[in-house]
């Protein structure tokens, strides 16, 4: 399926962006290579609270200059059937938003996050301001989205393995209801 996410202002496909740059690149920070800032806000729009505040409370000592306050709203999540498909509407997420900056002259820090935590939105916004700058990138790089990268790392291997316990080798099924079938007839 391919996944769209919909909403006033907005119409972002799977299919706009490269397989490779949407599934893989966020998690998977390759040798000696620099994040991208789309890279780094689809790993902050996932990263738990405790690891966003563990990171960036130092830099929470003055109010930030909002743009625009955290607010929470309904966005649209639409499928496609083998990426080809017709469109169709899979149901609605809610979401929470903002925009600031830390100072006047400073970069902005945008931050769009699953659910209604405004504490969360405005957490990734001030990570995202703090990782424009060059000066702040290595040591946020080491303190915030490398532990985010492990922590999303984590919840996947636990899925897959919560998913393992399920599985089922239909072959071996196969097998024993043909072994039973054999013993009655004999």
């Amino acid at each position: 399926y391919e996944i769209c996410l919909s909403d006033w202002s907005s119409d972002v496909c799977s299919s706009d962006l490269g397989a490779t740059t949407m599934f893989h690149a966020f998690d998977n920070a390759g040798p000696d290579r620099q994040i991208s800032r789309p890279e780094w806000m689809a790993l902050l729009a996932r990263a738990p609270q405790d690891l966003l505040d563990g990171a960036l409370l130092v830099h929470m000592g003055m109010p930030p200059l909002w743009l625009r306050k955290p607010e929470t709203g309904l966005m649209m999540v639409q499928g496609r059937a083998g990426g080809t498909g017709e469109r169709f509407n899979l149901g609605e997420i809610t979401v929470t938003r903002c925009a600031l900056r830390l100072a006047a002259d400073a970069p902005v820090g945008v931050a769009w996050v699953l659910g209604r935590s405004h504490r969360q939105a405005q957490m990734a916004a001030v990570a995202d301001a703090l990782l424009q700058d060059p000066a702040q990138r290595e040591r946020l790089e080491a303190q915030l989205l490398m532990p985010v990268r492990q922590y999303l790392q984590d919840l996947k291997t636990q899925r897959h393995e919560r998913a393992q316990t399920t599985k089922v080798d239909f072959l071996t099924v196969a097998r024993e209801a043909g072994g039973d079938d054999e013993g009655d007839e004999a």
